[in-house]
């Protein structure tokens, strides 16, 4: 019985390539795994019983259409992530370039949040909204799942507000990027 080539591509790889480095999965290799691996940054906001709450992510991800969900984790409970992880609802802010400022700011504790040079309105049903975020997707938080020291969350989608296309924030190798709608096309 013949034994399938456990690599089929074999033949067709670069013999001059070099061997990939192998690490033990532990969190510093992890971390240098995604260190290129480029992530659209969103802020996530909510109203709590002392305030509003927001932090930056740049875990963001659509789980599914239909019903409509998505997803992101916060590495911890307390803070501004646990006013989150309590909160009724959560709004989703999508970030243009141009809100790099205040990306940077709720990704630092004790910046200055939710000011009025930021650009912050209310939703109706008494959310913080960045009303010039391209997209805000206002949330209720349906699922929440501890992994490790962090929490992955799973919201459903209430609302979706869309407001004017820009270029994108983009977070990749600890640094903030911009990704044009002109950007080569591969």
């Amino acid at each position: 019985m013949a034994v399938p080539d456990p690599n089929p591509l074999a033949d067709s790889l670069p013999t001059d390539a070099a061997p990939p480095t192998l690490l033990e999965a532990n969190a510093e290799a992890f971390k240098a795994a995604f260190r290129d691996h480029p992530a659209g940054v969103a802020l996530i906001t909510a109203m709590t019983p002392i305030g509003p709450v927001g932090l930056t992510a740049s875990s963001v991800a659509s789980v599914s259409a239909e019903p409509a969900a998505l997803s992101f984790s916060v590495t911890r409970a307390t803070g501004s992530a646990g006013g989150l992880l309590a909160a009724e609802s959560v709004v989703v802010h999508l970030l243009a370039a141009d809100q790099v400022e205040v990306a940077r700011a709720f990704a630092r504790s004790g910046a200055p949040r939710f000011t009025a040079e930021q650009g912050w309105a209310w939703l109706p049903t008494g959310e913080p909204w960045l009303a010039s975020a391209p997209v805000a997707l206002r949330a209720r938080i349906a699922h929440t799942l501890p992994v490790g020291g962090s929490s992955l969350v799973v919201a459903e989608v209430l609302d979706v507000h869309l407001g004017d296309r820009a270029p994108s924030l983009v977070y990749r190798d600890r640094r903030f990027h911009v990704l044009h709608d002109d950007s080569p096309r591969v």
